[in-house]
């Protein structure tokens, strides 16, 4: 914002993660007028809406300072990409230094609309779920408490572990349904809402897991196929809620028609579903070394997103590799034991001889314990 007016500043990222908050907070530290508004309610706003918010916004406009205009929740106003490009371009010809920020939790929506009309005008900011660090810098959490109740900033006044009804609720009210029903269901196109949240659902029983298109099906009951599943599972991964890792392979065909490995952006989906209290699901073994592998898994999507960072899983018979990390040629390769356990299985050392990562990490209590790696920007793994 103290650099000269270049572009349309785009943040983007699923909904509860301070983007508001962030930009309002923004507000108070610049020395622009400053005018905000929110499409949120998108049955009510329209092209033309637009066109007056952005002109009041005109009229806060000084000659030293200029003024800045944050537009919340845009992508749901149908073709606001068009007026936007019209209007800036119009600033820009009539060199008025208005700056304008853009905030949205639908990333799918919003990126056809800069695709379509507003390539060379913006620049993206992506904005992740918070991590552990965050959690435990500003709220004091430790590990154990992040990996149940996951990294959303605004459930923490709700979290009681001896009742955790109100904050279960709210997870499911207020993140998972209202980003279901309002960001995907009502502002895209989707032929099967019921298999939509199914597949959702199963992802987070299934969290951490490899399973092909095939083996959901038959777990759904559900009439549909691979591409509708595919599909389905991009639109909830560009949602911030699900994501399926693709399997590692040198050629790019073989990566898409893998069967993905399914992950949450967010451990607090997995918790929220699982019918198990925090001290539950500490004494459930095998369910807390899933929540393990998924807040691993989940901290490196959000690591990577937006980034030139890829996150993939690599299996060769019964021999596996959690997570592997690539940036251009260089990979590192990721296992997650979050107890003393038999490496048997590890399929580390074959991958390291096929494929020679720069970095082979192991993730427990027999190499990195859990919090070090998660406090750990994955960038520095690929430091020579």
């Amino acid at each position: 914002m103290r650099e000269p007016r270049r572009f349309i500043q785009v943040l983007l990222g699923p909904r509860q993660v301070g983007k508001t908050t962030l930009v309002l907070q923004l507000a108070e530290e610049v020395a622009f007028p400053i005018h905000y508004i929110s499409a949120d309610l998108a049955t009510l706003q329209d092209l033309s809406w637009i066109v007056t918010e952005w002109e009041r916004a005109r009229g806060k406009v000084t000659p030293k300072k200029g003024a800045l205009l944050l537009i919340d929740e845009v992508q749901k106003i149908p073709n606001w990409s068009e007026v936007v490009k019209s209007l800036w371009d119009e600033d820009t010809r009539k060199k008025r230094d208005l700056r304008v920020m853009i905030l949205g939790s639908s990333p799918w929506l919003m990126q056809k609309g800069l695709g379509e009309s507003l390539a060379g005008r913006f620049e993206l900011i992506p904005i992740s779920h918070w991590s552990f660090s965050e959690m435990h810098e500003l709220f004091g959490w430790p590990c154990n408490r992040f990996l149940y109740f996951g990294g959303y900033p605004g459930a923490v006044p709700l979290v009681d572990e001896k009742d955790q009804e109100r904050w279960i609720r709210y997870i499911h009210d207020s993140l998972i349904e209202t980003t279901l029903s309002r960001d995907l269901l009502l502002l895209t196109q989707v032929n099967k809402p019921v298999l939509l949240r199914r597949l959702f659902q199963l992802g987070c029983v299934y969290s951490g897991q490899i399973l092909s298109y095939n083996k959901m099906l038959g777990q759904l009951h559900e009439a549909g196929n691979s591409t509708t599943l595919a599909h389905y599972l991009d639109l909830l991964s560009h949602a911030g809620l699900l994501h399926g890792i693709p399997k590692f392979a040198i050629q790019k065909v073989r990566q898409k028609g893998s069967s993905p490995k399914l992950m949450v952006f967010n451990t607090a989906l997995m918790s929220a579903q699982s019918n198990k209290s925090f001290y539950e699901a500490q004494q459930d073994r095998s369910f807390w070394g899933r929540l393990v592998e998924s807040a691993v898994g989940a901290y490196l999507l959000n690591e990577c997103r937006g980034t030139s960072f890829e996150v993939f899983y690599w299996r060769e018979g019964k021999r596996q590799v959690d997570f592997v990390v690539k940036k251009g040629e260089k990979l590192v390769a990721i296992e997650v034991k979050p107890r003393k356990e038999t490496l048997a299985k590890s399929g580390m050392d074959t991958f390291c001889k096929k494929f020679s990562p720069m970095r082979a990490i192991l993730v427990g209590d027999l190499g990195t314990p859990l919090e070090e790696f998660l406090r750990t920007p994955i960038s520095r793994y690929f430091e020579a």
